[in-house]
């Protein structure tokens, strides 16, 4: 396998390790999960396209965002696969097939799978996530009566 190819998988391993810790209410840095971010990125979803910065806003939103998902029971996140397409010298598609386990209220369980398109340039060897495509979150957590 391509070295970038197995740098990006232990990349994503190590944000998914940083999200379960979160949910676990273990104390997490927001700077290492702002740090796989460029200075700016771009998120596309149904909702629509925005643009982020990777600023103090966006640190704090970090730890927010890990509790609403905790919140409406979310439990743990599983990456099931990850297919990566370098594009280029700096650039890389990764398709990132997730699963997420929750608990509702009531107190039965379930899961959401899920893929997110991330758009990752290295430079230096340093990953940063430039931009990323998901699916329709609200509606999938909905279906699944988590809000």
């Amino acid at each position: 396998m391509d070295n970038r190819k197995v740098q990006l998988k232990s990349f994503f391993k190590q944000y998914s390790e940083r999200f379960n810790q979160a949910l676990k209410g273990e104390i997490t840095d927001s700077e290492k999960t702002a740090v796989c971010f460029s200075d700016c990125f771009i998120e596309a979803s149904p909702a629509g396209v925005s643009c982020g910065k990777n600023d103090e806003s966006f640190r704090a939103a970090i730890p927010q965002g890990y509790s609403f998902y905790k919140s409406i029971g979310i439990t743990s996140m599983e990456i099931l696969a990850i297919s990566t397409s370098i594009l280029d010298q700096f650039h890389a598609m990764v398709n990132v097939h997730w699963k997420s386990y929750f608990i509702k209220k009531d107190l039965t369980g379930g899961s959401i799978e899920f893929d997110v398109i991330y758009f990752i340039q290295t430079k230096d060897d340093k990953h940063k996530i430039f931009a990323y495509i998901t699916g329709d979150e609200q509606a999938a957590l909905q279906k699944n009566g988590l809000i």
